[in-house]
């Protein structure tokens, strides 16, 4: 379990997921995931992993110019926590990597649990140690989020490829993989989930 700290996929401690392995495989079935989904996206790491620096800094640039996103990452005094905003980015760049090619098992889906409860009152401000006042993220922003992390995609993708079809495979998966992402993220917010 290498990674920036907060970062514990794998961890024996994390809760199981009460989303079951045959529910991931129905919403897989229900947003059109394949296999060739997941090897394209195993193609985009290798074009990805070294440039996320800077795909982060074309998200947090997003995040900085919308006030009502950033209000996440406030300090007590209402201003950006550059603290916070550092430990969540390392952990983000982590994240790029693993949508890429992470199996989709009992460890990837309890950590994406985690990371959910980590949007919400449940755990919002705990891994970082923070003192927020946003006491979670709004769920939706964290749907509204599918957009712009797959539209600043693209070009990065681009970068590494030529091929037209190579490129829309990889940014298909890479849609697919936020979207999927973000509904399994959002499952701690809701009862009927």
């Amino acid at each position: 379990m290498n990674g920036p700290r907060g970062y514990t996929y794998g961890s024996a401690d994390l809760e199981t997921s009460p989303v079951s392995l045959d529910d991931l495989r129905k919403i897989e079935e229900t947003i059109l995931w394949t296999d060739a989904d997941r090897q394209a996206l195993l193609r985009a790491r290798p074009i990805l992993e070294p440039r996320t620096d800077e795909i982060l800094d074309v998200w947090y640039g997003y995040v900085g110019d919308h006030p009502f996103l950033i209000e996440s990452f406030a300090s007590v005094d209402g201003s950006p926590d550059p603290d916070y905003l550092s430990a969540v980015r390392e952990r983000f760049k982590v994240w790029v990597v693993d949508l890429c090619s992470r199996e989709h098992d009992q460890d990837w889906l309890n950590y994406q649990h985690e990371v959910g409860l980590r949007h919400t009152s449940a755990k919002k401000n705990v891994t970082d140690a923070v003192e927020s006042p946003a006491a979670e993220v709004r769920m939706r922003y964290l749907i509204g989020f599918i957009v712009p992390l797959t539209a600043t995609m693209r070009p990065f993708l681009a970068e590494g490829t030529s091929d037209a079809e190579e490129l829309d495979a990889m940014y298909t998966a890479w849609f697919k993989g936020v979207t999927l992402t973000a509904i399994l993220w959002s499952e701690p917010y809701s009862t009927s989930w």
